[in-house]
């Protein structure tokens, strides 16, 4: 990861004027004072070094387990990327340090929680720039070092800060943006992931996909659901497995037929928030924000509010939310892959042939149920809370990286929720071909998806232990297996 050398003179500038701010004695928040509540308190020349360490070590509060190493990369880029935007008044050399660690390999230590979503991700990324600085902790190769000893294995110095570069560091949505973005590229996959399970749940209970016809939702326009129709369309093509459109079983229960529908308002709502995230990766989001004239070369500096996380809170609620209904929708599928008195007797009680002496997959569903009824809880929008701070002066938060680590644990476990129903569904398909007596063709899409599953889980005969195959399947789900096959397939077979 390079810094493309046209941003350098807006970087430059910016950071000239902050050192002229200094030298004409001008006051400007966190560059000549305090912060928060200490807005007031002027701030000498002299001292304006020392403003910005002690910023940066006061600031270092987090609590709570650290952040996986893929969230702290996500972050060191995303500032790199904002700093570089030439607003924020820093070095160079301060962009280029976010970068070599990152390129490098060193990840600080950051602890999850302490962040009120405004202004900014102050405590996760004060751990973050005390790396940068020669403090707090990092890991390099394995190893947790000492700030100062990692940057040095890396063959790297660590920065003394300048005006404004402490703020600059830790005023922004970083944390909150950087999560996010990995939590969207998960949901995406997990959303058409779940069309997927959804259309093999279909055949293995004998489900027609008469609902998914075009005509049908052409005539209630929303685009997601239209996308989703037609993939489950493109998934079941070539099936042998569905109903006949002359049965008397006219129609499913909601979560087969109206998977376009429900599905659908969840890819509008992971949209949304790819947007949101889409936006914020491009964006300044500190305090004070620098603009430099460039015909003039003047400078002015306006504090502002771009640092408060709002458009991502809301945005992670309502993927959250969202999100939610995928693992419930799921989670009844499930059901009613083990209950023959819901299925109609098309597939044993519990998917086993030993009934009573043998408990099948009975438990599975109770694991589903218990994740989906967990999500429940976290779907409570973050973004509904606020509590003042800074001595009332911060006196509306936006929770917003609250609302991203909800998220990420709604997400975990709605992949674990669609791993059981496609072990559940292929469990449902091979005695849907018992049955038949024959070997009937699954859909294009659904295929790959039970063969993914075949490779990883046999066909249980008896009472297993179902935990470590759940996981196995679990990791199809999330490592994006199943999606990028089947659409591979699919893609192939146009």
């Amino acid at each position: 990861m390079q810094l493309d050398p046209a941003v350098l003179p807006r970087i430059e500038a910016a950071r000239a004027a902050v050192e002229k701010f200094v030298a004409e004695g001008r006051v400007v928040y966190g560059i000549t004072t305090g912060f928060g509540r200490f807005k007031d308190k002027i701030i000498s020349p002299d001292e304006v070094k020392q403003l910005q360490v002690n910023l940066v070590r006061s600031h270092a509060v987090g609590v709570g387990p650290d952040l996986p190493e893929s969230v702290v990369r996500a972050m060191l880029l995303v500032r790199a990327n904002t700093l570089a935007l030439g607003h924020s008044g820093v070095r160079p050399r301060v962009i280029y340090l976010l970068l070599d660690m990152l390129n490098r390999g060193v990840h600080p230590r950051v602890p999850a929680q302490g962040s009120l979503g405004a202004s900014g991700d102050l405590a996760p990324l004060a751990h973050l720039t005390l790396t940068m600085i020669g403090e707090g902790e990092a890991r390099y190769e394995g190893e947790w070092l000492n700030g100062r000893s990692a940057l040095a294995r890396a063959g790297l110095q660590p920065l003394e800060l300048e005006a404004k570069e402490g703020l600059a560091l830790l005023n922004g949505t970083t944390f909150m943006v950087g999560m996010g973005a990995l939590q969207v590229r998960r949901a995406i996959n997990l959303a058409l992931t779940a069309d997927t399970a959804a259309a093999l749940s279909l055949e293995a209970l004998h489900g027609t996909d008469r609902a998914f016809d075009a005509r049908v939702h052409a005539i209630r326009p929303h685009p997601r659901q239209i996308d989703c129709a037609a993939y489950l369309r493109k998934n079941l093509a070539g099936s042998q497995l569905l109903r006949d459109r002359h049965s008397l079983n006219v129609q499913d229960p909601y979560t087969l037929r109206c998977v376009p529908q429900v599905h659908g308002a969840v890819r509008d709502a992971i949209a949304y928030a790819q947007w949101v995230i889409n936006i914020e990766l491009n964006a300044v989001n500190d305090n004070p924000i620098i603009f430099v004239d460039e015909v003039t070369g003047g400078a002015d500096v306006i504090s502002a509010g771009n640092f408060h996380g709002e458009p991502i809170a809301i945005a992670m609620d309502y993927a959250a939310l969202a999100l939610t209904e995928l693992g419930n929708m799921s989670e009844r599928r499930c059901a009613r892959l083990v209950d023959a008195d819901s299925n109609s007797g098309v597939l044993p009680m519990f998917l086993t042939q030993h009934g009573g002496l043998e408990s099948g997959f009975m438990m599975a569903q109770y694991t589903a149920a218990a994740l989906a009824s967990e999500n429940k809880v976290l779907a409570h929008p973050a973004s509904a809370d606020s509590i003042p701070s800074s001595a009332n002066v911060e006196d509306h938060v936006s929770m917003g990286a609250t609302a991203v680590r909800q998220m990420a644990q709604i997400l975990d476990h709605v992949e674990t929720i669609v791993a059981i129903e496609l072990l559940l569904a292929a469990q449902g398909i091979d005695f849907r071909q018992q049955t038949l007596g024959q070997k009937a063709n699954l859909g294009r899409g659904t295929a790959v998806a039970y063969d993914l599953v075949r490779q990883q889980v046999p066909f249980l005969e008896h009472d297993a232990i179902l935990s470590p195959l759940i996981e196995q399947v679990r990791q199809l789900v999330a490592n994006g297996t199943i999606k990028e096959a089947v659409e591979a397939k699919l893609e192939m077979e146009k």
